[in-house]
């Protein structure tokens, strides 16, 4: 049906028309995107640089730092120069290529998610046999299914959407060429379409979702059964950080796809949306960096050597 569209490029409305007020949001999406991408890169490096954080616990939170710094950079570039530019237009096949990576990235995380929630299951309801289980070849494993599972989910949707023919309007109202708003300019009935897209995207959401509540469901189980109360609480704090994320990821995307229609303004679908794409990327770093001790003693020992080496390369004051 390609060959049937008129439209060759697509304009992305964003926010607003008022330039005063595009520049205080190119601003702060600045400020947010630099932060982003040094907290991510920041845990990247930590991980990677302190033995003690070879584990496989940390071994998922450094993929999830690179599908976030990825994730966010597919969506804020593009936006921050619309903002600064009277020129909002992106073409067919660059709109196609946004959407299977915002998908894509965005799949992959939920999926990385359930396997971060397995491996907590491991370690607090199988201690003894954890090392054994979680072991490098399993980790490789999950993180290379999520992989694969968030390409297929995104192929399949972007395919289904940039098959169809547009030949009306190709002005989309959001920031980014999500599937509702760029759906909304196809001349064809979109009915099966978007029922299509809607059960597609609460399977790739529901079954990690599962998982993850198997595993939790399990986590607390044994928790309680613990009998010191500073042993159930060292036991939830290895596993608190990731339950706030797996709140706020999969919350706000049932909120966004799981519906058959916008039953908010357009206004606020954005609001969910920016949260979706970049509020999740900017805290993930946030929350683990500052709720876990292994992280914070990673980063103090860190900021001791920088410090040390710098000091003694002052001269010295005779």
């Amino acid at each position: 049906m390609r060959k049937n569209s008129s439209v060759t490029e697509f304009v992305i409305l964003g926010f607003s028309n008022n330039p005063d007020t595009n520049l205080i949001l190119f601003v702060v999406f600045l400020c947010i995107y630099i932060v982003t991408v040094l907290g991510n890169i920041l845990i990247i490096i930590v991980i990677y640089v302190d033995l003690t954080l070879h584990t496989p616990m940390y071994f998922f939170l450094r993929n999830l730092s690179f599908l976030d710094l990825c994730y966010t950079s597919v969506t804020l570039p593009k936006m921050l120069a619309n903002l600064l530019s009277e020129n909002k237009n992106i073409s067919f096949s660059s709109c196609a290529v946004q959407m299977f990576f915002f998908l894509f990235f965005g799949i992959t995380e939920c999926f990385l998610l359930a396997s971060m929630a397995y491996d907590r299951y491991n370690a607090i309801c199988s201690p003894l046999r954890y090392t054994a289980i979680m072991n490098k070849r399993v980790c490789i494993q999950l993180t290379g299914g999520s992989w694969i599972c968030g390409t297929l989910v995104a192929m399949g949707h972007t395919t289904s959407v940039f098959t169809l023919p547009f030949c009306g309007s190709n002005v989309i109202n959001h920031f980014f060429c999500d599937i509702q708003p760029v759906l909304k300019l196809v001349c064809w009935n979109t009915y099966w379409i978007e029922i299509q897209i809607i059960v597609g995207a609460a399977f790739a959401l529901m079954m990690p979702l599962f998982l993850s509540l198997v595993s939790y469901i399990c986590i607390i189980s044994t928790i309680l059964r613990i009998r010191s109360t500073e042993g159930r609480r060292r036991a939830f704090s290895t596993c608190s950080s990731h339950l706030i994320v797996v709140t706020l990821c999969y919350g706000t995307a049932f909120i966004i796809y799981v519906r058959p229609k916008p039953s908010y303004g357009m206004g606020v679908d954005k609001l969910f949306s920016l949260f979706y794409s970049v509020g999740i990327a900017l805290l993930n770093p946030i929350v683990y960096s500052f709720r876990s001790k292994e992280v914070k003693d990673a980063l103090r020992k860190i900021a001791m050597k920088i410090f040390l080496k710098e000091s003694n390369n002052f001269p010295s004051v005779t």
